[in-house]
């Protein structure tokens, strides 16, 4: 516990320190993107857990959960120490690209998670027995595969380029983003949602965090 506090508190200091070479902007997208993906990363690994465990108890999604968030405020302090001081953060993986490196690894790990449930479900079926199974420890093991894999291809194969191209490509605001001419497809849209609220305490305004499910966007 100690070193995770120690490792935790470095990682804010690396952060402070690289500030000054990010702009501000990139500073709070780089740290609020890369902390989200971590969070969806390690619940999604805590899940992967349990299911190979064939276990029912929540603590692997809590402890993938809180290990996400610190693990996501980590690579934000390195994306930010390497940030362009006038331009956008850019990296571009081997199967995606994205504004921040958090994004490389919850992709592979989507993508190991798809595929293994893919070839897990036609094992079952080669063998004439329940999928449920299949798709159980297909996913999980996928899930995990491709979390390593990621790890590996954000930091070791991933290019990091200026960040014209993605200004052009990528004005990224959902997890996933499918493109295709002049359409956009988005899905797991971080918002902050603000209402007036009228009470006996008087006028407020209230914000409230939310998460689009999909988000459609086209230019002419």
């Amino acid at each position: 516990m100690k070193n995770i506090t120690v490792g935790f508190l470095l990682s804010i200091l690396i952060i402070f320190a690289g500030a000054h070479q990010a702009n501000a902007q990139n500073t709070k997208e780089l740290l609020a993107g890369n902390v989200l993906n971590g969070a969806v990363t390690g619940s999604l690994a805590g899940l992967a857990t349990m299911g190979l465990t064939n276990n029912s108890d929540f603590a692997p999604l809590r402890i993938g959960l809180g290990a996400g968030i610190l693990a996501g405020t980590g690579i934000a302090a390195i994306d930010i120490a390497s940030a362009p001081a006038d331009d956008d953060f850019y990296i571009n993986g081997t199967f995606n690209s994205g504004s921040n490196s958090s994004v490389i690894i919850l992709l592979d790990t989507v993508y190991g998670a798809g595929g293994g449930a893919v070839i897990g479900t036609a094992i079952r079926l080669i063998q004439d027995k329940p999928i449920v199974q299949g798709l159980q420890y297909g996913s999980s093991v996928g899930a995990w595969t491709g979390l390593g894999f990621g790890l590996i291809d954000a930091f070791f194969l991933a290019d990091r380029e200026p960040g014209q191209l993605a200004s052009k490509m990528l004005n990224r605001s959902s997890v996933i983003e499918v493109a295709h001419g002049n359409y956009e497809v988005g899905f797991l849209q971080p918002q902050l949602t603000s209402y007036t609220d009228f009470s006996d305490k008087g006028l407020t305004r209230e914000f409230e965090p939310t998460v689009g499910v999909i988000n459609f966007r086209t230019s002419f």
